[in-house]
């Protein structure tokens, strides 16, 4: 909380402060002021262009929204009490059926992003909907599952579990994303506040902190201590078979989670258009799921500090459902921080006068 309260502050500076005297200086018309514009504003041609493979940037969006709508209702379940904390196989059983019934929201968002962006090929962002997120969980299923009926594991899922998982992505989750796709394509695309320029504009070198690799690892681990202590908890309800029954903490920290990702990504977004960088749509994305990284970082720390398992298949149990975790959370928050930035950039622009 105090992490957030800092960033809060931090946030509320720029904006009170810094951006609301650029916005009174774009918007004077005093001939001097206009001769020294510089920053945000004149990138205001291309800040809006249609992002480079913005079919698979659109497929990302999609499943973002379909993991937050997951796991905010899973959460809200789970502290209403109607899921017990000592069954585990409830809370597994609960969001295995929220993520397929959320297809339609995973189809509908990916469907309307794409058509935002300027694409037409409504079967194309179908199949990469329903084959992107669906498809890396059940290849990493299969893996796992493979290591442990090798190693004669009781652990392993047997053929009927398999068979119902599958039955249930494509008898349930396919035509939910297919009836949101075809919604979603037909709703009202997201219209710029700014005209796009047909020629982009050269994007000037930038310092080596707002370069992808270092911005990235900032606001990852600025995210990533927000949810650190609570992590150590959960790792050790997963993996030494402890209850895990403070759902109340856990939500907070998931609210901690959302706000902290998106007040560091609108921060680091605001920062490179003041830079003339206005490449930020992929770019709001990596940075703000770049916790997920510092999440597998912490997940190898765990495993030669606490487990240590001898076994190839418990390496491989370990190792895959860590990538899978992490994999998830990087769509989560990297949508978490596109959607900030959007709304933030939309908004700034919307306010100034363009000529």
């Amino acid at each position: 909380m105090v992490i957030v309260a800092i960033l809060t502050l931090m946030l509320g500076l720029v904006l009170m402060r810094t951006l609301r005297k650029d916005i009174a200086r774009y918007n004077s018309d005093d001939a001097e002021d206009l001769q020294e514009d510089f920053g945000w504003k004149l990138v205001h041609g291309d800040v809006f262009r249609a992002p480079q493979n913005y079919e698979m940037l659109s497929v990302v969006l999609g499943s973002g929204y379909q993991l937050f709508w997951m796991t905010i209702t899973t959460l809200g379940i789970a502290l209403l009490g109607f899921l017990s904390p000592s069954s585990r196989g409830s809370l597994g059983t609960a969001m295995l059926l929220l993520f397929v019934l959320f297809g339609f929201s995973a189809g509908f968002n990916s469907a309307h992003w794409y058509h935002s962006f300027g694409g037409l090929s409504l079967r194309r962002i179908i199949v990469m909907a329903v084959l992107f997120v669906p498809g890396v969980c059940w290849a990493v299923l299969m893996v796992v599952n493979t290591c442990l009926v090798a190693a004669h594991s009781s652990a392993a899922a047997p053929f009927g579990t398999l068979l119902g998982v599958m039955a249930l992505w494509f008898l349930v989750s396919i035509p939910l994303t297919i009836a949101g796709a075809y919604f979603g394509f037909r709703r009202k695309t997201i219209d710029p506040p700014v005209r796009v320029n047909q020629i982009p504009r050269q994007i000037p070198d930038q310092p080596w902190y707002l370069r992808p690799l270092p911005s990235a690892l900032i606001s990852g681990i600025l995210t990533f201590w927000a949810i650190f202590i609570e992590l150590y908890f959960i790792m050790n309800s997963i993996w030494f078979h402890k209850v895990y029954y403070v759902f109340g903490f856990l939500f907070v920290v998931f609210v901690l989670l959302v706000v902290t990702t998106a007040e560091v990504t609108v921060l680091l977004t605001y920062f490179h258009l003041c830079a003339e960088d206005y490449k930020w749509h992929w770019r709001s994305v990596y940075t703000a799921g770049a916790s997920a990284l510092f999440v597998f970082l912490y997940g190898i720390l765990f495993y030669f500090s606490r487990l240590r398992l001898a076994s190839y298949a418990s390496l491989v149990t370990y190792f895959g459902w860590m990538a899978l975790a992490c994999f998830l959370l990087f769509i989560l928050t990297g949508t978490i921080g596109f959607i900030a930035s959007h709304m933030f950039v939309s908004k700034i622009y919307r306010a100034i006068k363009i000529d």
